[in-house]
Parts: C-alpha cells; structure tokens; sequence
C-alpha cells in the first residue's frame, strides 16, 4: 500500500506528457482525450530511443497542457503584488521546470490501458473521467480543459481526486514560507539551470 502515492504521481505524470494537439473545435474534449491517449501508446511503444521518445513527448506535453494556467492556479496568492517582469519569470520557469523535470520520468511507465467515462462540458470549460488501468489497480485520473483559440487545452489534472495545481500549491506555500517568493524563483531556476 506504501507505493500506491508513487504510482498515483507517476501515473498523473506520465498522462501529462501522453497528449498532443488536434486543431480546431472538430473534436470535443472526450473525442480528443481519446484520440491524444492513443496516439501516446503507439509513441511509447513504438520504435526509438528514449531520448528520441523524451524529445516527443515533451514537444506534445508544450503543446497541450497549458502551463501558465497551472502556475498562476497554484501560485496565484505568491503572484499578487508581484511586478509583470516577476510575473513572467515566474512562470517561464515554472514551464520548463515543468515540462523538464516530470517528461523525464515518463518513460518509466509501460503504456497502460485506458477507460473512459465521459466528458461534461460547461461552457468553455470541460471535465474528462478517464481511468488508468495498470496490472492489479485502475486509477481514476480527471483532466480539466479550456477552450482556447487554437483548441482544447488542459489546465489542471486530477488522479484520484487530487489536482496537480492544488499539489504545487503546497509545494509553493512551503517554499515561499521557508524562505521568499525570490527564493522559490531562486529555486526553479536552479532546478531548470542545472544539469539534466
């Protein structure tokens, strides 16, 4: 039972770099969760290196997964009263520590099974259940998507009910208590600076 936190954040990030962009509103967000999870599969089971299926799936994870929203939802009280330039610091480097330090681990998961259990959509905002499935355990994983210009795009995923905006909140408070906002921008970019 010790590793079922483990595999609950491995799972929430592997899903994250599993996605990848289709254009336009053609497709609703049920339709192209589908479509995204799928095509995930054949990149991570299909021919190549792992730093080839890294370069990949960290290029679908840019296009997909909207960043900014995530940082300002789990910074938003450490942002407010903070400069544009702070501002725009903060989350240049929260998207690439983002996308550098949890795409690397994504490889480490075989490509699960999927099931599928609906969308709600409520204006431009929509909810997505899905469920991992993995050898002895499913995992319900809950994605958050806007509408945006160029399409759908995921602000927030939850895995079994726990968003990643709300566990970078904490992150965030605890950093940013200990020491300082610049601290925590002291960090990130440590962390995205330093060696892979």
């Amino acid at each position: 039972m010790a590793r079922r936190p483990a595999v609950l954040l491995g799972a929430a990030l592997w899903t994250l770099g599993m996605i990848t962009v289709v254009q336009g509103d053609e497709s609703g967000p049920l339709a192209l969760t589908k479509s995204v999870l799928g095509h995930s599969n054949e990149i991570v089971r299909g021919p190549g290196d792992r730093k080839e299926k890294l370069t990949r799936l960290s290029e679908l994870l840019r296009g997909f997964l909207d960043t900014d929203a995530l940082a300002r939802l789990a910074a938003k009280k450490h942002l407010e009263g903070r400069s544009p330039e702070e501002v725009q610091e903060f989350l240049r480097l929260f998207h690439e520590f983002f996308v550098r330090t949890y795409v690397q681990r994504l490889l480490l998961f075989d490509a699960p099974d999927f099931a599928f259990e609906g969308e709600t959509i409520t204006g431009d905002e929509a909810k997505v259940a899905t469920e991992i499935v993995i050898p002895g355990d499913r995992l319900v994983v809950d994605y958050t998507l806007r509408r945006r210009p160029g399409g759908w795009r995921a602000t927030d995923i939850a895995v079994e009910g726990v968003s990643l905006a709300q566990n970078f909140r904490a992150q965030f408070d605890a950093a940013v208590a200990k020491d300082s906002f610049q601290g925590l921008l002291d960090r990130l970019r440590a962390k995205v600076e330093g060696p892979a």
